[in-house]
């Protein structure tokens, strides 16, 4: 959120619930991407929970975790944290809000995503 503006904050200045969302559905697809081998996935079913909110400025960190990985189905849990002390993200964490994503895996690549695949593989460690 930090520097970012209105466009992902309510009028109250806090961090909007559906950014919180679309960011646990990105950690968890690139988790699941990378996990499947850079197979195509998607999103299938999301749960949030907003617990605290996040106000224009604060920094945020988020963190996918997989909690299931089978070929064809994924399960991963992200957190959202605000940091009130970026030097030191352990002590300083307050969770903004957690979620579980549920993802669908092995899809077929389209022949025009195909070069993309191959971009991110050159650059991962896998």
């Amino acid at each position: 959120m930090n520097g970012n503006g209105p466009a992902i904050d309510q009028p109250f200045k806090v961090l909007h619930g559906g950014i919180s969302a679309l960011i646990s559905e990105s950690m968890a697809s690139l988790g699941a991407h990378l996990a499947s081998g850079l197979q195509r996935v998607a999103g299938i079913q999301l749960s949030i929970n907003h617990v605290k909110s996040a106000h224009l400025g604060d920094l945020i960190l988020a963190e996918a975790t997989p909690s299931s990985i089978g070929k064809t189905i994924q399960v991963w849990d992200v957190r959202i944290w605000k940091l009130s002390d970026p030097s030191n993200t352990e002590s300083s964490k307050s969770l903004v809000s957690s979620s579980r994503v549920t993802l669908i895996c092995n899809l077929p690549v389209p022949d025009h995503a195909k070069e993309a695949i191959e971009n991110l593989r050159s650059q991962a460690k896998l």
